[in-house]
């Protein structure tokens, strides 16, 4: 339950104690700011409490937006201020000091939320202020600007701010102008039947689950009913966002099931695919597994980037500056955005492509149309990097270091060597063209002599802070070293199932990669250091598959591989879970933007 504090002179046929109620709140009515602050004390402290000018006028969205925001502790808009229970100890103060300083007299004269509000800003205290736009949220002084407050607040239609807020303002071209303009209304068609962005995430995903087995079952029928499907998924993936923003219903767990069901579909899609493909006679899933590693460095090289450019200091570049001038031009914006193929365009791709073609086929596509995004997205931050003057913090080295996800080996070997061999990126990318070479080169063991170097490389890489200007790209190389090698090593054993088992192993360690970054998004940190060694690290998962595959028959390697997804699926998952529905960290996660 929340609680609202009308203060100051009750205006006769004023509607603000109906608009407190509809938004949920229990209204109580302050005498004088002494009242006020009686009243304060009696809310208990674990539920919301707002102080709000009975003379407010505005939108009742603009309401809102400034009091049931459940992502802010402190938020305001004028004549109106809400804390949460992390903000009511600073609201309790403020409020305090302004009664003493005041005498608790100039309610009537003055506007006291408005008067907590500088209080807390002047203590450096950060409260929350929505933009508003078009809608009004005042504290007319007199009758003249009540009449004028009042129909401003005519002038402008409450419910169409409301759903075009509800819409993102930078999203792809196919979300933009083929999702958005009916999403929004099935997001409100939800938010009246009181369904909430949990429930819409959990039916996109549902969803998805049906389109990959409808693909799975390998005729005509059923890839075109996946591909309608995938796109049925999509409206809703874009639905539930939209309704959190709608209905101000956000949360973590939200939050974090939005951010890993897109992964999981998508990769449960493939997977679907090549088993269709299969019933046909077509093994594709060398190119299923391909797509995904190919996608998850993608994102690794997004994410890699963004965290090492997070807070650097003189974050400018040539490059920058012709970015920021390519997006003043209108068109040019837009075919940007699709270039890097994002999420919405890369499924509409994958569903027409399935309904209209085969497997093989939308693979060799989504193959070809990820590299050349891969590589016009990470040409153009290498560019960056390497033209704009930046000194990057020990927060974004230490960022870097915790999605390189080495292990405890890699940890042994930077201990025992008194001094790094070289920089980081030059050591990766040595001890990565090792491996490489040893995966190739025919010789049975060779492939573990090579996954020794990488091992001892991945040690060195992190044996001082990532501030290089391309260190960004030691994360995303190691993503590509472990899954290049299970992909390499499964494909190389030629038995049923080592491909499968293989795609299983790479999707449980991308996700625990994911969740990795999302923990860092969302400044909780690193996942814990024992999920790490359980685990292995890159270095030792590495070591271990090739050990593996050196050691055991095709079939046995196959069973093996099997068995290490299951277990590393098992730890991430139980810890993934167990954190994100008990902790306080926003999930955030985006993709496809410009380089």
């Amino acid at each position: 339950m929340s609680t609202a504090i009308l203060t100051g002179q009750p205006v006769p046929g004023s509607s603000i104690e109906g608009d407190l109620r509809s938004l949920g709140y229990d209204v109580r009515v302050a005498s004088d700011a002494v009242d006020a602050e009686t009243l304060l004390a009696q809310v208990p402290g674990d539920q919301r409490v707002a102080v709000v000018d009975s003379r407010f006028v505005g939108h009742v969205h603009a309401l809102r937006l400034g009091l049931t925001d459940p992502r802010f502790p402190l938020a305001a808009v004028s004549g109106a201020l809400t804390a949460q229970p992390a903000g009511r100890q600073a609201l309790t103060r403020a409020m305090a000091r302004e009664n003493s300083a005041g005498g608790g007299t100039a309610v009537a004269v003055d506007s006291l939320a408005d008067r907590i509000v500088t209080a807390l800003d002047a203590d450096g205290t950060d409260v929350h202020r929505p933009e508003l736009g078009s809608l009004v949220a005042e504290v007319p002084a007199d009758p003249q600007a009540r009449n004028e407050a009042r129909q401003a607040v005519a002038a402008v239609d409450d419910e169409a701010v409301r759903l075009k807020s509800a819409v993102k303002s930078r999203d792809g071209f196919f979300t933009t102008f083929c999702i958005s303009p009916y999403s929004r209304y099935i997001a409100r068609w939800c938010a009246r039947r009181g369904l909430t962005p949990n429930q819409v995430t959990t039916a996109s995903l549902l969803t998805a689950l049906i389109a990959a087995g409808c693909a799975a079952t390998g005729t005509r029928l059923g890839f075109v009913a996946a591909g309608v499907l995938l796109i049925a998924s999509f409206v809703l993936d874009c639905t539930d966002g939209q309704l959190a923003r709608y209905s101000l219903q956000y949360s973590t767990l939200g939050a974090w099931l939005d951010a890993t069901f897109d992964r999981a579909k998508e990769y449960a899609y493939y997977a679907g695919l090549a088993l269709g493909a299969a019933r046909g006679g077509d093994d594709v899933w060398a190119l299923a597994l391909g797509a995904m590693i190919l996608q998850t460095c993608r994102h690794v090289v997004d994410f890699s980037f963004n965290e090492a450019n997070h807070d650097a200091t003189a974050n400018t570049s040539p490059t920058a500056a012709l970015s920021d001038k390519l997006d003043s031009v209108g068109w040019t914006v837009w075919v940007r955005r699709m270039i890097v193929l994002p999420i919405g365009e890369r499924w509409a791709m994958i569903a027409v492509l399935t309904a209209v073609t085969t497997p093989r086929i939308t693979f060799y596509v989504l193959l070809i149309g990820c590299a050349f995004a891969a590589t016009y997205t990470t040409a153009g931050r290498v560019l960056r990097s390497l033209t704009r003057k930046a000194r990057r913090t020990d927060r974004a080295a230490q960022a870097l270091a915790d999605l390189a996800d080495n292990g405890p080996l890699a940890g042994l070997t930077a201990r025992v060597s008194r001094a790094p061999l070289g920089a980081p990126l030059l050591v990766a990318l040595g001890g990565t063209a090792v491996l490489a070479v040893a995966l190739f080169s025919g010789v049975t063991w060779a492939p573990v002599a090579g996954a020794v170097v990488y091992t001892f490389a991945a040690g060195q890489a992190l044996h001082r802070p990532l501030k290089g200007a391309l260190d960004w790209l030691v994360p995303p190389l190691f993503r590509f070293a472990e899954y290049g090698t299970v992909l390499v090593l499964a494909a190389k054993a030629d038995v049923n199932g080592a491909l499968p088992a293989a795609f299983g192993l790479v999707a449980a360690v991308a996700y625990h990669h994911y969740d990795t970054v999302y923990r860092i998004r969302g400044n909780a940190g690193a996942p814990p250091a024992w999920l790490v060694r359980a685990i292995g690290g890159h270095d030792g998962r590495t070591l271990l598959v090739t050990v593996l595959a050196a050691a055991l028959t095709a079939s046995q390697f196959t069973v093996a591989l099997t068995v290490l997804a299951v277990a590393v699926a098992l730890l991430v998952l139980v810890e993934s879970i167990r954190f994100w529905v008990s902790a306080g960290a926003p999930a955030v996660h985006d993709e496809g933007e410009p380089a």
